[in-house]
């Protein structure tokens, strides 16, 4: 497993990781699930991890998650196929009036 995609860290979670914007996290040859690739990334920083997926590893309803510009959760959810190469952003929902 030496290819990677790139994991993007939102600014506001970024004082959990030492200031860590972008993480190269390991995805099989022919592609990995989006669960793997975000374990993966978010190994060495459980609170990140945390904030992003809830308790049933489910992505938390406050958090979109991008798989190469498309919506995650609007797509296949946590098994979105990550290829080598690919673009992972992590986003925290904005609300407001």
């Amino acid at each position: 497993m030496s290819a990677t995609a790139r994991v993007v860290i939102p600014g506001m979670l970024r004082d959990l990781t030492d200031g860590v914007g972008e993480v190269a996290a390991p995805v099989d040859d022919d592609g990995s699930e989006l669960s793997a690739v975000l374990d993966r990334a978010f190994a060495p920083w459980p609170r990140v991890a945390s904030r992003v997926r809830d308790e049933q590893g489910r992505i938390r309803p406050h958090v979109n998650v991008f798989v190469d510009g498309e919506d995650a959760k609007r797509g296949e959810g946590l098994v979105t196929p990550v290829r080598p190469g690919s673009v992972v952003h992590v986003v925290n929902a904005v609300s407001g009036g």
